[in-house]
């Protein structure tokens, strides 16, 4: 592409943005003060993702100018440097637009760093990304279980209120808080609420000899009626010649998976394990076919996926509710589990105003395919508070949008935050290996290294925590010496000065 056009086209990209400013200014009016300048920086990262730019990138590189790759925290300053420098090159008079806001590099690096800082720890230790540790329940009643994860690193201590009571989490609460008075470290307390429970129901069947089962075995091709009646679960049953006499039956926590379904969606059971497809809608049932399956049994509370399905179901349920007086009371950082929309959002806020927890800080938890696609939207909604990140929850995000296509949409999630200078955490899976089994499995590993790029990394419970704890903060020391974000730091390589010192260049 002739670098004349590439000009032409991209102030035409910057008037574009210079002309939308009135409309920015009208959906960035209710942001937080702190997060006014990312809410626009946002807005502007829109409109340029809008356009085709692959295009650009091989002609502004041949001349040695910015790619438009890297730029996410400082959208409208580099692209119009970028034009800028065209028309250097080309010899022409610089006829552009006026600077907006002086959001360069650096600015957007400090405010990046600043609300990363207010929800997390403002630290000056030797790596920036903070490391998030889910306790288990042990914990409650075994102090060195935090001891121990204390110093190994642990900075954010994660309560999950999926699981456990009241009691079990003021216990954790309390062994935390001496362990502050003792230390001196800053430890935070990450609450996660629950969420709606898309779950199977319990099984509970008897076989011949009297045992009981919490499963029903499967294979692919099977029928199996999905049911909201209080059942206990039933396997299918099969006469002499094979021939079907019943099919299984599984009930399912919550109504809405019955109700909002229909004909041809698609269910997914397991973290994705079971696939099946919706064939017949009955008033308190539906009819499933198993499609695929890498497991040969469904157990009782299972999760439940339906990627195509719009359910209408509350992101804040009465449980959370009921749970949020003890947060905003204990926690420095709550997660909000199941949310889709800016409109699940506010509904939060308003429940926290009603506590005057203008402390807390909220993590949104994007699990969901609508949580995806309606990031934009959730971010700006966010942004009326001046403590939040988003968590890319790839274990449920996987599964709802195809395992496939994790590592392309983390790194949209990465973007848009970066853009919005959100601070995010990096969850699931991360050296799980490691956690549980005490080796690292080499895909893991690299897979840490890129968790670099997030402001947070979260690990869960294992026998072998500490060890993935330690693994973890000596690879974020490394990593961070090479990079910040997707911009290469170029540190000084050792094999490269050991080269120069041989060959004496």
């Amino acid at each position: 592409m002739k670098l004349k056009k590439v000009k032409k086209e991209l102030l035409q990209i910057l008037e574009n943005i210079n002309k939308s400013k009135s409309i920015i200014n009208k959906k960035t009016a209710q942001v937080h003060p702190d997060y006014l300048l990312s809410a626009k920086n946002l807005c502007h990262y829109l409109l340029l993702r809008s356009y085709e730019l692959r295009k650009y990138h091989d002609a502004l590189s041949e001349v040695g100018v910015s790619s438009l790759r890297t730029g996410e925290g400082y959208v409208y300053n580099n692209l119009f440097h970028v034009v800028q420098n065209l028309h250097l090159i080309l010899g022409l008079p610089l006829n552009l637009p006026a600077k907006q806001e002086p959001l360069g590099y650096r600015k957007s690096k400090k405010l990046l760093r600043k609300h990363a800082n207010s929800l997390f720890n403002e630290t000056n230790k030797r790596h920036f990304t903070e490391i998030m540790v889910t306790l288990p329940l042990e914990a409650a009643q075994d102090r060195t279980i935090i001891e121990g994860m204390v110093t190994n690193g642990m900075e954010i201590a994660r309560i999950n209120l999926s699981h456990g009571n009241l009691d079990d989490w003021k216990k954790m609460v309390h062994i935390i808080r001496d362990i502050r008075e003792q230390t001196g470290q800053k430890i935070k307390i990450y609450m996660d609420l629950s969420g709606p429970k898309l779950r199977t129901a319990p099984i509970e069947i008897q076989t011949k000899k009297g045992n009981i089962k919490s499963f029903i075995r499967i294979k692919k091709g099977e029928h199996i009626i999905l049911t909201k009646r209080r059942t206990k679960g039933k396997r299918s049953r099969y006469g002499i010649n094979n021939e079907l006499i019943e099919k299984a039956e599984i009930g399912v926590l919550l109504p809405q998976v019955i109700d909002d379904a229909n004909i041809g969606d698609t269910i997914l059971f397991d973290d994705g394990m079971i696939r099946s497809k919706v064939i017949a809608k009955r008033n308190d049932e539906l009819e499933i076919i198993i499609t695929n399956t890498y497991k040969t049994k469904l157990a009782g509370n299972k999760g439940i996926n339906l990627p195509e399905t719009q359910l209408h179901l509350p992101a804040l349920t009465q449980p959370d509710i009921a749970a949020l007086p003890f947060v905003c009371n204990h926690a420095d950082i709550v997660g909000y589990s199941f949310v889709r929309t800016g409109d699940d959002v506010l509904k939060l806020y308003e429940v926290l105003e009603q506590h005057e927890a203008d402390h807390l800080g909220v993590v949104f938890k994007i699990e969901n395919k609508d949580a995806f696609e309606n990031l934009p939207e959730i971010l700006l909604e966010g942004m009326r508070r001046n403590k939040i990140g988003v968590m890319i929850a790839r274990g449920d995000l996987a599964v709802e949008i195809g395992f496939e296509r994790i590592s392309e949409v983390q790194n949209q999630i990465l973007w848009f935050c970066e853009a919005a200078h959100v601070p995010v955490i990096w969850a699931t899976q991360v050296l799980e290996n490691l956690a549980k089994t005490g080796i690292p499995t080499r895909a893991e590993v690299s897979d840490a290294a890129q968790a670099a790029q997030a402001e947070c990394v979260m690990l869960n419970k294992g026998l072998f925590i500490n060890e993935a704890i330690t693994v973890l903060k000596d690879i974020l020391i490394r990593m961070e010496g090479h990079s910040f974000k997707k911009k290469s730091q170029l540190r000084a390589l050792n094999i490269a000065k050991k080269f120069i010192q041989k060959s004496q260049v």
